[in-house]
């Protein structure tokens, strides 16, 4: 008999790598930027391991696989394994991972419980019990299988011998080779003896075999002549045996007597160069095949999402009706739907969940997706439905579109929802849900802020109470204390040492003088900017006298108290791009000034650090989703008046990653468009970086009808007749207010689509005339909606203009730069976006100007002050007035959030409650315990 002909896995391997490298190819050519993805997560630095490993890089390189070698140090625990796997199941650009074993640890570590953690359809190494299963059932399409074992499979392929009707002889049971091996030889129609060194029988029974397979790891131990005239021997065996001949000591021989078998064999595999090469094939075959998998279920870029279908109701019911007729997803399956993992999500329970920033350094070379802002023509007290629009928008793109969207949008306070307006979450079938949730103390961010925010307002009279009754020596005594006979500076005073000019590191080392700067902030109470805040609409509160136990001294002065998200705290929350730009800002906010009219900061006060502290979990966007199953980030609250009324910065940039190029961001800017979309531009978008695509105009014929000369509308009144029949007189008249709000919009150079929001009351003639004067005014598209009752089925219109209007050309430019004077600034925005003849600065306005330019923050962007239901300073102005004096009578500066705010007319920031406010209606259901009443 001719010896038997050597299977080669160095040629086969070889021939498989070069088969999967042209599926790659025509993978990437289908799917442009696709790569199938292979992690090797390894614990430990064992010699052998590292060899396997690089050599499974190398095959990885060489096919186009991107592969990611992960390294944990070898004292990671059970946990820390466990959390990485985690990781990579939930990552979609990993298609397939193995853990190298063994697990070269030195704490206790359960290799099956690793092995078990990894996802079924990631498992390309087959070890997990799943996928055991499987096997062992004869589901060989849907599982992975041993890489060792599918690589003798191709070798025995390679043989041309059937293998359906042979008897086939495995010896060895292991659960990487011999088990897998026997079911897989058996569900290819042979039939099967699975031995191993303890069967009295074993040369008998591999006498018999058509097919022997060998994975006993022991040296030779299958002799030539046990072997079966003609049969295919296939040797699994890794195993050193002396050798003097070699540099080395030894050799590598094979399971079986290769010599003798090969005189026996037809078929025979050599040791080394025959199993060994085809298991790294095998294992890139399996992650070529899992990512093919991965194609014909997801699109690259796509998310794959649950919806949830609405059951519309006419009459529509009340809002907290809908948000408790809908069952949300499980807010880990929201995250999991839009590519976040699981170590990126903190639950705060079922509904609601922070996400962490570290998602955008992972994403940092994702392209954003499309940047849409949703604003309004001037509102009535009523408001026109902006949150209801963004809502309705996302659920139509989402739902209804299956394209990857994201609304941003922000926290409302307990003031107005307990006091003068209600929920925020939305309307209709357009919310946020659960509302309850949504409307309340979500995770607490605004108890953050009002307990950060009120830290540095007892630190400032703390500090002046001190310097009024403490000699220099004695401040310094108590702020450096010597602590075991150490006197150190902490780092936020060496800051406050380098701002005095004092290059000095050793407390023993300062001059009279020097200490006398350092200790003295020298605040002048009549210059302190900062109040005290709280989320509750309390007039009483707007003005006190703090300071009136004896304790104090004497020292007390007139406060107030302003409403939470008022707090300059808010507004750096909102614009931040990070922790540490947020410590930042928090250090370089101004809280009052010296008697030499020197800025005094928070970080001069010492709290820069406890606050970051304080606000630490606050800087992570909170994680929700509307009545549809759509994702919604909602982050940070500032007024729309005093600061910027926009949602966060980081909140935006997190989502413009997560849906990719092709995918959009729908945020809301507050109040009209010449306030919260002004501010959105000039101030967001200056300090984010971010480019918006569309901007969304919210009009309504209530609204115009106003605007044209239409009776005053009042909350809790019934609407005047002018307002509930057909009036196309009143509507066209108070279009100008419309016109003006497009050519606001069209002015920083981003396509405009209005947004028609349909009330019941409105007539098919009145909405198609708002339509036939918006795009007369230059708008790229305008349409009706009917969102509230339909949900995004009733914005799929909105959706396909926004998404056409997002391809349209778009040269997008800022109002005034900002190294203008102060004045200049303020005037640019009042005549260009209010239509103002020209600006008049009030005595006190004028000395601030002075003031804030001598301090350094002339360059500052502008925030403007004033009210939301006019285009001027005067409420009573509807339309479009024209020719008017902007009067100025203050200005303010939010040095940490990065603005400063003229104050236009008179205002509040600490609204009150009416003669009968919002919380008159809500309560506990005494049957569920949920929540009654709650909008």
């Amino acid at each position: 008999m001719a010896p038997a002909e050597i299977l080669s896995g160095k040629i086969v391997s070889g021939q498989v790598r070069d088969r999967l490298k042209q599926q790659v190819i025509e993978m990437t050519e289908k799917f442009p930027g696709f790569r199938p993805g292979l992690a090797i997560l390894q614990v430990g630095n064992r010699d052998d391991s590292n060899l396997y490993i690089n050599m499974k890089l190398k095959a990885a390189a060489e096919i186009g696989i991107s592969a990611n070698h992960i390294k944990l140090p070898n004292t990671a625990t059970e946990a820390d394994v466990l959390k990485c796997i985690a990781s990579l199941n939930a990552d979609p650009a990993v298609h397939g991972f193995i853990v190298q074993l063994p697990l070269d640890s030195n704490t206790p570590i359960n290799t099956e419980k690793i092995t078990n953690a990894v996802a079924p359809e990631k498992d390309v190494d087959g070890l997990s019990s799943i996928n055991a299963g499987k096997l062992s059932r004869g589901d060989l399409g849907d599982c992975f299988i041993p890489c060792t074992p599918k690589g003798c499979m191709e070798l025995i392929r390679q043989t041309g011998v059937q293998v359906a009707g042979k008897r086939a002889v495995v010896i060895g049971r292991s659960k990487i080779v011999g088990a897998p091996m026997h079911d897989l030889l058996l569900w290819n129609n042979a039939t099967v003896t699975t031995c191993h060194s303890k069967t009295s029988t074993l040369a008998e029974e591999v006498g018999k075999a058509d097919i022997l397979v060998v994975a006993a790891g022991r040296a030779e131990m299958v002799k030539g002549e046990w072997i079966k005239p003609g049969a295919i021997v296939i040797d699994c065996g890794i195993n050193h045996v002396p050798d003097s001949t070699k540099a080395s000591g030894k050799r590598v021989v094979g399971d079986v007597a290769y010599n003798s078998a090969k005189e026996k064999a037809s078929f025979i595999t050599p040791v080394p160069g025959g199993v060994g090469p085809m298991t790294v094939a095998m294992l890139m075959q399996s992650t070529v095949e899992s990512a093919q998998r991965f194609l014909e279920k997801f699109q690259p870029g796509k998310w794959t999402i649950q919806y949830n279908q609405l059951t519309l109701k006419m009459p529509v019911p009340s809002d907290i009706e809908i948000s408790q007729s809908c069952i949300p997803k499980p807010i880990e399956q929201v995250a999991q739907e839009v590519g976040l993992f699981p170590d990126e999500v903190e639950l705060y329970g079922q509904t609601k969940a922070k996400v962490q920033l570290s998602v955008l350094k992972r994403l940092k070379n994702q392209p954003d997706g499309k940047y849409v802002v949703v604003t309004g023509i001037t509102p009535t007290p009523l408001g026109e439905g902006k949150s209801t629009t963004t809502v309705g928008l996302v659920q139509a793109l989402g739902a209804h579109l299956h394209q990857n969207v994201f609304a941003c949008v922000r926290q409302p306070s307990q003031g107005p929802t307990f006091g003068i307006k209600g929920g925020a979450a939305g309307g209709g079938y357009c919310q946020v849900v659960p509302m309850e949730e949504f409307n309340l103390h979500l995770t607490g961010d605004i108890h953050a802020i009002t307990a950060a925010n009120n830290l540095v307002a007892a630190a400032i009279d703390a500090r002046i109470f001190h310097e009024m009754t403490q000699s220099d020596q004695a401040l310094y005594n108590r702020l450096v204390p010597s602590i075991n006979g150490v006197r150190k500076f902490s780092d936020i005073q060496i800051r406050r040492l380098q701002k005095l000019g004092i290059n000095k590191t050793d407390p023993m080392a300062l001059t009279k003088e020097e200490v006398n700067s350092f200790v003295r902030l020298d605040i002048d109470p009549g210059t302190i900017t900062w109040q005290r805040v709280l989320d509750t609409n309390d007039r009483f509160l707007r003005k006190i006298t703090i300071g009136q136990s004896p304790t104090e001294k004497g020292f007390t002065r007139t406060a107030q108290f302003d409403i939470t998200v008022s707090s300059e705290i808010m507004a750096v929350l909102a614009l931040a791009d990070g922790l540490d730009d947020m410590k930042k800002r928090f250090g370089r906010m101004v809280v009052a000034s010296s008697k030499k009219g020197q800025p005094v900061t928070a970080d001069d006060l010492g709290v820069t650090g406890a606050l970051a502290v304080l606000m630490k979990d606050a800087v992570k966007p909170n994680l929700m989703q509307t009545l549809e199953g759509t994702p919604v980030f909602v982050h940070a609250g500032p007024f729309a008046n005093i600061a910027h009324g926009n949602s966060s910065v980081l909140a935006d940039k997190i989502a413009l990653k997560l849906v990719g190029k092709d995918g959009f961001v729908v945020t809301e800017a507050g109040f009209g468009a010449d306030i919260g979309m002004e501010k959105f531009f000039n101030i967001k978008c200056r300090y984010s970086g971010l480019r918006p695509h569309v901007v969304v105009l919210v009009a309504t014929v209530r609204a115009l009808k106003m605007h044209g000369g239409g009776p005053a509308v009042t909350a809790g009144v019934p609407l005047p007749k002018e307002y509930v029949e057909e009036n196309l007189q009143l509507v066209a008249k108070g279009c100008s207010n419309l016109n003006k709000q497009i050519q606001n919009a069209r002015m920083f150079g981003v396509p405009v689509v209005v947004a028609v929001n349909a009330f019941k009351t409105d007539t098919k003639a009145e909405l198609a005339l708002v339509v036939q004067h918006a795009k007369e005014a230059g708008a790229f598209d305008a349409v009706e909606c009917t969102h509230w009752a339909e949900g995004g089925k009733g914005a799929l219109a909105l959706a396909r203009a926004v998404q056409r209007a997002s391809q349209a050309p778009s040269n997008f430019r800022f109002l005034y730069n900002v190294e203008l004077p102060v004045v200049d600034k303020i005037r640019l925005i009042a005549q260009q976006v209010y239509g103002a003849r020209d600006i008049e600065l009030l005595p006190e306005a004028q000395e601030k100007v002075v003031l804030y330019t001598k301090q350094g923050f002339g360059n500052l962007p502008i925030c403007m002050a004033k009210t939301h239901l006019s285009l001027s300073h005067d409420p009573e102005q509807k339309g479009a007035p024209t020719g008017f004096v902007l009067p100025i009578r203050d200005i303010r500066a939010s040095v940490g959030a990065g603005f400063l705010y003229p104050l236009v007319g008179t205002m509040s920031t600490m609204p009150g409650l009416p003669t009968r406010p919002c919380f008159y209606d809500i309560d506990l259901d005494p049957v569920s315990g949920g929540v009654n009443g709650l909008f």
